[in-house]
């Protein structure tokens, strides 16, 4: 008997909505999550330290509190 997943909000697209949050620019988020994927499937290449500083670079910045 296979595991049970709970069902996720997710895209039009089929992106997982949480994967989302905090993004500058959802959309390029998402095509970038997208092409990844397609990357993955075919079995190329992909540069993990690229994708990881790009991800980093999409997120919204925190506000330092003056004290």
């Amino acid at each position: 008997m296979s595991r049970k997943f709970a069902k996720v909000a997710k895209t039009k697209k089929g992106v997982p909505k949480k994967y989302l949050t905090g993004a500058k620019n959802k959309k390029a988020r998402e095509k970038e999550i997208l092409d990844t994927r397609e990357k993955y499937k075919r079995g190329e290449y992909i540069n993990i330290k690229k994708v990881s500083e790009s991800r980093a670079k999409q997120a919204k910045r925190k506000r330092k509190r003056k004290s």
